[in-house]
């Protein structure tokens, strides 16, 4: 079985100056269903007001997926063994670092997960603790990447 997805990054210059570098990095990302978000360079990366710091950038939106994946499969395993699941909250987070070759990559992310389980059948620490392994190992975007991903889940 193999899926293929899309996005439409559109970025155009308004009336700034180019090649000076002093243009602005804001763009938007358009996907399926007719959703569009406002993304950037991280200021942290770009200064203002050369970014927008009100929009995603690449950094953000790389960890949110990350942890959007995990949870989606969290969910699902979840549900198939018999928990329900109230609420779900990651405040996820990510590290830049350099490689071996002096270039900047998400060396790590760390998975903060709160889950509330509600019904009849709670689960143990140790459940929980498997339903995060099997998430993260079924998790298609964890395992598309050579970022270390950490998931500090408190236990209930």
């Amino acid at each position: 079985m193999s899926h293929s997805y899309s996005a439409v990054v559109e970025w155009r210059r308004g009336s700034d100056a180019f090649l000076d570098n002093r243009y602005s990095r804001g763009h938007r990302w358009l996907f399926d269903g007719g959703v569009e978000v406002p993304a950037s360079s991280a200021p942290s990366s770009v200064p203002l007001p050369y970014s927008r710091e009100d929009a995603v950038d690449p950094e953000e939106a790389f960890v949110a997926a990350l942890s959007s994946c995990h949870m989606l499969f969290f969910l699902h395993l979840a549900a198939k063994r018999g928990f329900v699941v109230e609420s779900y909250r990651d405040a996820a987070s990510g590290h830049m670092a350099r490689n071996a070759n002096g270039k900047l990559f998400m060396s790590a992310v760390t998975l903060s997960p709160e889950v509330i389980f509600g019904g009849d059948a709670v689960p143990d620490a140790t459940a929980i603790e498997a339903l995060h392994h099997a998430a993260h190992d079924e998790c298609y975007l964890a395992n598309s990447v050579l970022t270390e991903i950490t998931i500090a889940a408190p236990a209930r």
